[in-house]
């Protein structure tokens, strides 16, 4: 059993390991984010489109709405919340009745009548 508590041991290490490391490339992208909010609020300062107080607080909200944000996988949104529904129709109702047999026909009818007149402009 004690390579049972190897494996236990290792799989724990693993969980730490990425936790780890998704913590340091979520920091990583953090800083980028600010620096990149900054040079873009300085740009807007130089130009005088915006107080260096607005600046500041501009990359701040940045930073704080990226913080915010958890991105969520395709799969979880697209999951069905309830079983689909399945319409079970009668007998009556999938058999064809003269009255749809009917309504083919005239369809039918008019689609060799339109074929016709294609065919006659075509040659025209």
């Amino acid at each position: 059993m004690a390579g049972f508590g190897d494996i236990v041991k290792k799989a724990f290490y693993l969980g730490v390991g990425i936790a780890s490391y998704a913590g340091e490339k979520a920091g990583e992208n953090l800083g980028e984010l600010r620096k990149q909010a900054q040079k873009i609020a300085d740009e807007m300062v130089a130009r005088g489109e915006i107080t260096t107080e607005e600046a500041r607080r501009l990359v701040d909200e940045m930073v704080n709405r990226a913080q915010q944000s958890v991105p969520t996988s395709p799969q979880e949104t697209q999951k069905p919340t309830e079983p689909r529904r399945i319409e079970i129709l009668d007998e009556e109702e999938s058999t064809p009745t003269n009255n749809s047999e009917e309504k083919v026909d005239t369809l039918r009818d008019q689609v060799a009548a339109l074929q016709e007149e294609l065919r006659r402009l075509q040659r025209e």
